[in-house]
């Protein structure tokens, strides 16, 4: 059944530049596939305008149309290694279907300490940033000061997702990358295995100051979105269990927004809900559409109201506030704060302080210390961003400009 695992994942060049590119996977089906699919998509910096995809229960097939944004370039070949990464294999599948349990867990990534300082400018923890995505190191916990003398010492905590880091031509080229960008500036750089004590402050901590769980988190959803009449944006998403004997049809209508797809999949994923048939597609107006035939984890209907309630509530949630963006005062300070949510899986999601850096770079504004955290909050793990921005410089954006053009940026708003 099925096609070789070397091929569950075809991408096809089109005749014409400016169509997208499709990427096809088939493989092994399993509950959030197309979760870790979208993430992966979304990683490389690509928009999904079209999709379609369907299961047995045992195996899928899923198409995406994709199309590139920004001056990010996509190296293909990685992302079809990465994509086919996320997918089962029939190999691994059929195992688990003869024994009738699934093999050992993978282990948790060994988390590295990158530490190096250099010279402050403008852009450099963007530029900084930029060099380890293409690395593909994961950015779990950051620490930047600036000194008074105009020096800017770094701390990265960070994971391999080559599982390289541990080598030292890995280290070598990654100190090499890095000089190469930052040229004479740098005065030190030395990646080491993080010390068990320092890899446990990654842990989730329920501690936030008050004052930022008011700022960010008082955000919630206008009444009509709750009630779900009259939306702003023409956000509607609704249920349907007449159409189909078998599953529940979601039907969702909303604004384009950078990883939109990934954003759904994610909240079904954690809501443990199986996509049987699904289609998405998004219009000349720029908005999407998209239609979800699915099924509970014990394979009937989502027939019980307070579960539809919750789970639409929660889809309108996070798709009309996907992440968290505010700028406060703090006495002569400025910070920026940013909030996304972590998916049960513990992956948070992918290039939100790219995102952040870049945005903060095209607005002329330095950053001056900048701190990542989890932290649970109202029983789910977020990722907490906190970002002061150097007072000594002035800006050339006001306090609503930053808070708008970092959420265009997440956002993928022009």
């Amino acid at each position: 059944m099925g096609i070789p695992h070397d091929d569950a994942v075809l991408i096809e060049q089109p005749d014409n530049p400016n169509e997208p590119r499709v990427i096809t996977v088939s493989c092994p089906d399993k509950t959030g596939l197309g979760c870790d699919l979208c993430r992966v998509i979304l990683f490389f910096g690509l928009s999904i305008v079209r999709g379609d995809m369907s299961t047995d229960g045992k195996w899928c097939y899923i198409v995406f149309w994709v199309i590139e944004r920004g001056e990010r370039r996509t190296r293909w070949g990685l992302l079809k290694k990465r994509l086919m990464d996320a997918c089962p294999s029939p190999y691994a599948s059929a195992v688990i279907l003869f024994y009738g349990e699934e093999t050992q867990q993978p282990r948790p990534p060994e988390v590295f300490l990158l530490r190096f300082s250099c010279l402050d400018r403008m852009g450099l923890l963007h530029d900084v940033t930029q060099v380890l995505c293409e690395l593909e190191l994961t950015i779990r916990r950051v620490k930047v000061s600036t000194t008074p003398d105009g020096r800017v010492v770094d701390l990265f905590f960070i994971t391999d997702t080559r599982e390289l880091l541990h080598t030292r031509k890995r280290k070598d080229d990654t100190c090499d990358m890095l000089r190469a960008v930052l040229g004479d500036s740098m005065m030190e750089c030395c990646i080491e295995l993080a010390e068990a004590e320092i890899a446990s402050c990654l842990q989730v901590s329920s501690f936030l100051p008050p004052s930022i769980m008011e700022e960010i988190f008082g955000l919630e959803l206008p009444e009509e979105i709750v009630k779900g009449s009259s939306p702003p944006n023409n956000l509607s998403v609704t249920m349907d269990n007449s159409l189909s004997p078998a599953h529940t049809l979601i039907q969702i209508y909303c604004q384009d927004q950078k990883g939109l797809l990934y954003d759904i999949m994610r909240t079904l994923k954690d809501y443990n809900i199986q996509i049987s048939y699904g289609r998405f597609y998004e219009n000349q107006s720029g908005y999407c559409e998209l239609d979800l035939f699915v099924i509970q984890a014990d394979g009937k209907k989502i027939v019980d109201p307070n579960k539809q309630k919750s789970l639409c509530s929660r889809l309108r949630m996070e798709l009309f506030h996907p992440l968290r963006v505010t700028v406060v005062n703090r006495g002569p300070e400025t910070e920026l704060l940013v909030a996304n949510p972590v998916e049960l899986s513990n992956k948070g999601r992918p290039l939100v302080f790219y995102d952040i850096t870049l945005a903060l770079k095209l607005l002329n504004t330095r950053i001056f210390l900048a701190e990542i955290g989890r932290h649970m909050i109202g029983g789910r793990e977020w990722e907490i961003y906190r970002i002061l921005l150097n007072a000594e410089y002035e800006f050339s954006a006001s306090k609503n400009e930053i808070e708008e053009g970092v959420k265009k940026m997440l956002m993928g708003w022009e």
